[in-house]
């Protein structure tokens, strides 16, 4: 057996405060090429106001955790942030801040070790559209 490493970077484009996308398909798809049979596999959302997370891609899912984030870091709140630096954005950086920028999934026999209900979700959470930029690496053992 021999250690393999394969990295990729991935751009999306997503709307303000909220909008999201299922980047599972990508994650499985660079796994499968690498060749890994055992490792993990390293996924990183470039910024301090996005996130990314497990969930189940649905909208009652997705809503449910944007009504939590309202509640914890609601976007009207104070923010010294905003204070510093007037952009209205600190919410985002304290949303952020609770769901992280980053995930590590195991591979186990190829495959990414994922709930059947549960997808690899990155969230925009600032209050402008952005160019995400997310960054994979796979790294183990090949056969």
């Amino acid at each position: 057996m021999s250690i393999t490493t394969i990295q990729r970077r991935f751009s999306f484009q997503l709307r303000a405060e909220y909008d999201h996308q299922d980047v599972t398909s990508e994650v499985e798809q660079l796994t499968a090429e690498s060749g890994i049979r055992t490792g993990v596999a390293i996924i990183q959302l470039v910024g301090s106001t996005g996130a990314v997370t497990t969930i189940e891609y649905e909208p009652g899912a997705l809503g449910d955790l944007r009504r939590a984030l309202d509640i914890v870091a609601p976007i009207d709140a104070h923010y010294e942030h905003n204070a510093r630096w007037g952009d209205g954005n600190g919410f985002s950086h304290i949303r952020s801040a609770l769901l992280k920028t980053s995930i590590s999934v195991p591979i186990v026999d190829g495959r990414l070790a994922l709930g059947t209900w549960q997808q690899i979700v990155i969230i925009n959470l600032d209050n402008r559209p952005r160019s995400r930029e997310m960054v994979v690496v796979v790294l183990g053992e090949c056969d």
